[in-house]
C-alpha cells in the first residue's frame, strides 16, 4: 500500500475527495478541513494500492494540486487493516508489476545528476577495474561493478525517452558521457603512474587473460547480454526489487570496458582500446534500447487498466 498526503485548496477539495472515493483500490480516506497553513488549504489523507497509485496521481496532477497545494507519497511497510486488504484485492493487477511514473522520474532524477560524488564513484570504479583487467582478476572486476554508478543515468535516459522528458534524458546523457570521459582520462593517468611504480607493464596486456579477454573482444553476445541487462535493470527499478544487485550486473561490460580502454590507451595498444570502446558503446546502446522498450511495454500494459481504476458513481467503496 501507498499513503498519500495532500494539501488541497478549498475550491478543489470536493473534487479530490470524489476522485479518491471513485478510484478502485483506495481506502482510509481522511479529510481535515482548514488544517493546512502553508500553503493554506485542507489536508486530505488516504491509502491506495500500489497498482492504483499511478492512475490516482495522474488525475491529481491534472487538477493542478502540485501547483496550488502539495502531494506527498509514502510506502507503507505494514498495514494491519481488512479494508486495506480488500482495497488491494480490488485493484487490478499486481503490486509488484505496478509502475508509479512520478516516483520513477524522481528516483532517476536523483541518480542521474552529474555531481562530484557521482564522478568520484565512476573514477574509483574504473581504476579498480583497471587493476582487475591488468591482473586478469575476476574479483576486482566484480568489485568495480559494485562501485560503478552508471545504472542511474542509463535508467534516466530510458525514463526521459518514454515520459517525453527531454531535460531528464539530457541530464542523464551528460552525466553518463562526462562520467565515463572523466573516468577514462583519470584511469589513463592512473595507469601511467602505476607503470612508473613498476606495478603495471605492457606485457600484462599482451599475455592471455581468460577471465577478462571478453571485455575488449565484442561479439554478438555482447549486445544480447546488454539487452537482457537493460530489461533486468528497468524491471528492478520499476518494482524496487534488488536494484543494487541488478546495477552490478549492468556494470559487467561498461566500467571494465572503459578501464581496459584507458589502460590500453596508456600503452598505445590501440587495437585493445578500440575493441574496449566498441564493447562499451554496444552495451550502453543495448541497455538503453532494451530499457526503453521495457518501459514502453509497461506503460502500454498499465494503460489498459485505466477503465478498471474508476469506480462507477454510487458503487460501494471499501
Amino acid at each position: 500500500m501507498m499513503h498519500l498526503r495532500m494539501i488541497t485548496p478549498h475550491h478543489l477539495t470536493d473534487r479530490v475527495v470524489t476522485l479518491i472515493d471513485q478510484t478502485v483500490g483506495t481506502t482510509h480516506l481522511v479529510l481535515l478541513p482548514g488544517a493546512a497553513r502553508n500553503p493554506e488549504g485542507d489536508l486530505v489523507l488516504c491509502d491506495v494500492a500500489r497498482e492504483a497509485a499511478d492512475e490516482l496521481l495522474v488525475e491529481m496532477l491534472a487538477l493542478g494540486i502540485d501547483k496550488t497545494g502539495s502531494i506527498a507519497v509514502e510506502h507503507i511497510d505494514l498495514s494491519i487493516s481488512e479494508r486495506a486488504d480488500k482495497a488491494e484485492q480490488e485493484a487490478p493487477g499486481e503490486a509488484a508489476d505496478a509502475v508509479i511514473w512520478e516516483q520513477l522520474a524522481e528516483a532517476t532524477h536523483d541518480e542521474s545528476t552529474l555531481t562530484i560524488t557521482y564522478a568520484a564513484f565512476m573514477i574509483v570504479a574504473t581504476m579498480i577495474a583497471a587493476c582487475g583487467v591488468v591482473l586478469d582478476n575476476a574479483i576486482l572486476i566484480v568489485g568495480a561493478m559494485a562501485v560503478g554508478p552508471e545504472f542511474g543515468p542509463l535508467a534516466g535516459i530510458c525514463t526521459g525517452l518514454v515520459q517525453r522528458a527531454p531535460k531528464l534524458a539530457g541530464r542523464s546523457m551528460v552525466a553518463l558521457l562526462v562520467g565515463f570521459a572523466a573516468a577514462i582520462v583519470a584511469t589513463t593517468v592512473f595507469s601511467l603512474v602505476m607503470d612508473a611504480l613498476d606495478l603495471f607493464h605492457p606485457g600484462m596486456l599482451d599475455r592471455p587473460r581468460p577471465n577478462t579477454s571478453f571485455i575488449w573482444q565484442p561479439d554478438p553476445f555482447s549486445f544480447v547480454v546488454a539487452l537482457l541487462a537493460g530489461v533486468a535493470g528497468v524491471l528492478s527499478l520499476t518494482s524496487a526489487k534488488a536494484g543494487a544487485l541488478v546495477g552490478v550486473a549492468i556494470s559487467v561490460t561498461t566500467v571494465p570496458a572503459a578501464a581496459n580502454a584507458a589502460v590500453a590507451l596508456s600503452y598505445g595498444e590501440f587495437g585493445q582500446m578500440w575493441g574496449s570502446a566498441v564493447q562499451l558503446l554496444l552495451n550502453l546502446a543495448g541497455i538503453v534500447l532494451a530499457g526503453t522498450l521495457t518501459l514502453v511495454f509497461w506503460k502500454l500494459l498499465w494503460r489498459t487498466q485505466h477503465d478498471r481504476m474508476i469506480r462507477p458513481p454510487g458503487a460501494p467503496r471499501t
